[in-house]
């Protein structure tokens, strides 16, 4: 097996896996900013125990400030990707994360100073009018949903791009950098708690939430985190963010299948997210 083969497998399996994370934000019953707190909370103190102090070390001062700094767009990213759960439903908030590849397309030609590649922008503009549909037939709220889902989506693909930099410049352990991401998600994260000014009874999860959160945080995070950090060694940030995109696939397969959200949905929706997924699998042959 060829290491691209090998990172493209594992990255299908991390995929799968972020697929149960929509499901997971619904079924903890903490809203998003806590949520997202507690997530990133716990990663950070699993990973003191983890990391080493002359690993800590050995990024340096700038590289922990440029680590730090992609945390904090990562924890942005998670609390608005919650809240577009929480505003809409699983179903919703996994379809908007399929604009991650559009973004990705403009975004990466900034990061690597590259020329911009006319087939992926021509993916990622294929991929407008499937949102369009799914926002068509929906109320406000949903298509509030919709729109912090999007913008999640942006923050995807920058977090992503800054990722594969800075693993190609750099070589920091797996490990190492998200210590140093998570660190940076929960001083954005408690900014967030404070100015929103949550009480300590909105902040303590159910002891059914603790059950979700430990799925969310040592599978969901810690391991696909180390994953795919490795793979990007292999595969550029496009393909992964393009892999990505089979994450609402799964999404909405399992928030049909636990939550019957297929009641709340209008058929502009199955439209769309065919149009988002067509748009997606046929990027191989674009670029052939």
């Amino acid at each position: 097996m060829t290491p691209t083969l090998r990172a493209y497998l594992i990255l299908h399996f991390c995929v799968f896996l972020w697929g149960f994370t929509a499901v997971l934000g619904k079924l903890i019953t903490l809203e998003a900013l806590p949520l997202v707190w507690w997530r990133v909370a716990l990663c950070s103190g699993i990973l003191l125990l983890f990391v080493s102090p002359e690993a800590r070390a050995r990024p340096g001062r700038a590289g922990i400030l440029r680590l730090l700094g992609i945390g904090v767009i990562i924890g942005l990213h998670w609390a608005s990707f919650y809240g577009a759960v929480k505003l809409s439903n699983a179903s919703i908030g996994v379809a908007a994360f399929g604009t991650v590849t559009f973004f990705s397309a403009l975004i990466e030609p900034f990061v690597f100073k590259k020329r911009f590649v006319w087939y992926d922008l021509l993916v990622g503009v294929l991929i407008i009018p499937g949102i369009l549909l799914i926002a068509g037939d929906l109320d406000l709220q949903m298509r509030l949903g919709l729109a912090v889902g999007v913008f999640s989506a942006f923050l995807g693909a920058l977090f992503t791009a800054l990722n594969k930099k800075e693993v190609d410049a750099h070589q920091h352990a797996p490990f190492t950098m998200t210590l140093y991401e998570m660190t940076g998600a929960v001083l954005i994260a408690s900014v967030g708690v404070l100015v929103w000014g949550y009480d300590l009874k909105a902040m303590i999860p159910s002891p059914t939430d603790w059950l979700w959160l430990g799925v969310l945080v040592l599978l969901c995070t810690l391991l696909t985190n180390y994953l795919v950090l490795g793979v990007m060694r292999e595969v550029s940030a496009f393909t992964v963010n393009l892999v990505t995109n089979l994450e609402p696939i799964y999404g909405i397969a399992l928030a049909i299948l636990i939550f019957r959200e297929d009641r709340e949905l209008p058929p502009n929706f199955y439209l769309g997210a065919a149009m988002i997924l067509a748009a997606v699998f046929g990027h191989p042959f674009f670029k052939k």
